[in-house]
C-alpha cells in the first residue's frame, strides 16, 4: 500500500503571523517563547487509486493467463482423440466401400451421424484455438496499456513507489510470453531450429495403442518416424518388437493411420534360418534415410541395415564394451540417436570404468569421428537421447516418474545436472528417442506406443519484454 504521510505538529498558544519559509519543514521559536514545528504537503499527491486499479487488473490477467496455459495441454490431448476418431471412421467407411451390399440404410445413417459429430468436434476445436489467440492478443494489449501507465508514474513520481508493482508486471509479461510460446510450439513448432536454451519441460504421455503384434509380452522394442526421411517418405512410421532383447525384424508403415491399423507395406526379416543372420540386440536403434542403425549381435558392433537395398553392414567401435547396459534392460550397450545435427551413438568402455561415452558418427564413412567423455555411470541411467547437439540422460524417480537429470553440450563441452520430471505411463520402458522432424519423444513403454511433446527454453524471448528490469 502506497500512501502519502502528512505529519503536522504545532505547539503554540497564539496564532503566529508573518511570512513562512518555503522549505517543507520549518522549525524555530517565535516571540513569547512559543515552539513551532510545521510541515507542508507537496502540491500533488501520489495517485494510490490508480495503482489499486492496476493491481486489480493484474489479478484478473494472471487468472486468465493460468486458464490459457492449462488449455494448451487440453488442446494437445483433444487433437489425439480426434485423430483416433477420424482413423476409426476412415476404417469404417473403407469397409463399406469395399462391400456396400453388407450394410443397410440404418448403418449408413449411423456413420453419417458420426461424421457430423467429428465435424462438430473439429469446428469446436478450431473455435477454441481462435478464441485462445484472441484472448492472448487482448491480454498483451492490456499489459501494454498498464506498462504505459506505470512508466508515466515513474516519470512523475519517485521510482521506488512503483518498483514492486513493476516487478509484478514483469512476471505477468513473462507468463504471457510463455503462454504464447507454448501455443505456437503446439500448432506451429520451429522444426529444425536450434535457437533455444534446451528442454524446458515434457508433456504428459500420449498413448497411441498396444504394439502392432497386439502382444503384451512384446515388452522389448521401439517405434517412431524416420529422422531424416527420403522424399515421399515423410509420413512413414516403423516398428520393431519382440518378447526379448533380440532385434529380428523391422516393419514399415506408410503413415500413422496404417501403423494404428497394423497395415504394413514392408517387413524386413533380419534372420532367415540357414541363410543369413543379421540380427541385433538391445532395442536402441533409429531409422535415418530409410536405414536402420542398431547394435549388431555378432560380432558386437554398430550395425547398419539399408532398407531400400536390404543390405547390412557393421563396424566395430574401438574400446566399446558389452559389459555396461542401461538401468531398465540388458544388452543396451550401444544406443543410437539422431537429432538436428546428425547421427550419434553412446556406449561405455572398460577404460572409462562404465562412464558414458558419446560419439558422433560420420554417416558416409559409417565410423565414429569424434568422442566426448561424460561423468555419469551408464548402468545408473534409464536412457539417453540427443537434441541439437546436446545429450540428455534420464533416470527413474519412482514407478510413475522419470527425470531428465543430466545434460552434456557437445558445442561447449559443458555438463549440467538438471531436474526435468515427466510421467512414465508404466514403470518399465526400453526405448526413448527424440525425432527432429516433429520435435517429439518416442517411447516404447511395456509394449505400448507412447509419445511426448517437448517444450524448449527460448532465451531470446527475454529480449521481447515490453519493460525492462
Amino acid at each position: 500500500m502506497i500512501a502519502t504521510l502528512f505529519y503536522f505538529v504545532l505547539f503554540r498558544s497564539a496564532v503566529i503571523e508573518g511570512a513562512l519559509d518555503k522549505s517543507p519543514w520549518v522549525e524555530g521559536s517565535a516571540s513569547g517563547g512559543e515552539c513551532i514545528c510545521e510541515a507542508f504537503l507537496p502540491n500533488s499527491t501520489f495517485p494510490i487509486g490508480q495503482l489499486i486499479s492496476l493491481e486489480s487488473t493484474a489479478v484478473e490477467i494472471n487468472y486468465n493467463l493460468e486458464m490459457e496455459i492449462s488449455k494448451m495441454e487440453i488442446y494437445e490431448v483433444k487433437l489425439q482423440v480426434y485423430i483416433a476418431k477420424i482413423t476409426n471412421l476412415t476404417v469404417q467407411i473403407k469397409l463399406m466401400e469395399d462391400d456396400p451390399d453388407s450394410y443397410n440404410e440404418l448403418q449408413i445413417e449411423e456413420v453419417k451421424i458420426k461424421i457430423k459429430q467429428v465435424e462438430a468436434l473439429i469446428v469446436e476445436l478450431q473455435a477454441s484455438i481462435q478464441t485462445t489467440s484472441t484472448v492472448l492478443i487482448s491480454i498483451r494489449e492490456q499489459i501494454s496499456v498498464m506498462i504505459a501507465v506505470l512508466t508515466q508514474l515513474e516519470i512523475t513520481y519517485d521510482k521506488n513507489f512503483v518498483l514492486v508493482t513493476r516487478r509484478e508486471y514483469l512476471i505477468l509479461q513473462q507468463k504471457l510470453e510463455e503462454c504464447e510460446r507454448r501455443h505456437n510450439e503446439i500448432f506451429n513448432p520451429n522444426i529444425g531450429i536450434c535457437n533455444h536454451g534446451g528442454i524446458r519441460r515434457i508433456s504428459k504421455p500420449i498413448i497411441s495403442q498396444l504394439n502392432a503384434d497386439l502382444s503384451a509380452s512384446y515388452k522389448y522394442g521401439g517405434w517412431g518416424k524416420d529422422s531424416k526421411p527420403l522424399p515421399g517418405s515423410e509420413n512413414m512410421y516403423w516398428y520393431s518388437g519382440y518378447s526379448d532383447t533380440l532385434v529380428s525384424r523391422i516393419t514399415q508403415y506408410s503413415d500413422y493411420y496404417k501403423l494404428i491399423m497394423r497395415q504394413a507395406f514392408r517387413t524386413h526379416e533380419l534372420y532367415v534360418y540357414n541363410r543369413y543372420d543379421w540380427r541385433g540386440t538391445g532395442n536402441n536403434y533409429v531409422v535415418r534415410e530409410n536405414t536402420l542403425y542398431y547394435q549388431y549381435r555378432s560380432p558386437f558392433a554398430m550395425g547398419r541395415f539399408n532398407m531400400t537395398s536390404a543390405t547390412p553392414t557393421y563396424k566395430v567401435i574401438p574400446k566399446a564394451s558389452a559389459q555396461f547396459s542401461y538401468h531398465y534392460s540388458a544388452y543396451q550397450n550401444l544406443d543410437f540417436a539422431a537429432d538436428e545435427s546428425g547421427l550419434w551413438v553412446t556406449y561405455a568402455t572398460v577404460e572409462s570404468k562404465g562412464k558414458l561415452v558419446l560419439g558422433k558418427i560420420n554417416e558416409e564413412l559409417f565410423e565414429v569421428e569424434e568422442v566426448w567423455q561424460t561423468s555419469i555411470y551408464k548402468p545408473s541411467v534409464g536412457n539417453t537421447f540427443m537434441v541439437c547437439g546436446v545429450l540428455y540422460a534420464t533416470r527413474s524417480v519412482d514407478s510413475k516418474t522419470e527425470e531428465i537429470f543430466y545434460t552434456f553440450d557437445t558445442r561447449t563441452k559443458q555438463e549440467s545436472y538438471v531436474s526435468i520430471p515427466f510421467e512414465k505411463f508404466n514403470d518399465f520402458y526400453v526405448y526413448l528417442d527424440y525425432n527432429p522432424t516433429d520435435q517429439k519423444l518416442y517411447m516404447f513403454n511395456n509394449g505400448y506406443y507412447v509419445t511426448y511433446h517437448v517444450w524448449f527454453n527460448y532465451e531470446g524471448s527475454k529480449d521481447k519484454l515490453l519493460i525492462g528490469e
